[in-house]
């Protein structure tokens, strides 16, 4: 079972503010979750050779290749902020 410290945790780490009532609920959820994914644990994977994708994936990227970039004021241009130099975006971390 999921603790109230434990959804407020979460929820710092996700950016979510949520009220009482939301902690509670979610901490109910949350431990169900994951109690359906303790399941898996009895599922005997010992033939299975690990992957990363469960398809066959292939690079199909095209070859890095130099060349002109966007000059800076046509970049600038687009941006909702900036101070000529650089886009201006709002800070999300807190001062450390």
């Amino acid at each position: 079972m999921l603790t109230r410290e434990d959804v407020e945790k979460v929820a710092g780490l996700a950016r979510l503010k949520l009220t009482e009532e939301e902690i509670s609920e979610m901490a109910d959820k949350l431990s169900q979750v994951i109690s359906y994914v303790t399941v898996l644990d009895e599922v005997d994977v010992s033939n299975v050779e690990p992957m990363a994708h469960v398809a066959d994936v292939a690079n199909i990227f095209r070859e890095d290749a130099v060349r002109e970039s966007l000059p800076r004021e046509a970049a600038l241009d687009n941006a909702p902020k900036s101070d000529g130099k650089y886009f201006l975006v709002p800070q999300i971390l807190e001062n450390a």
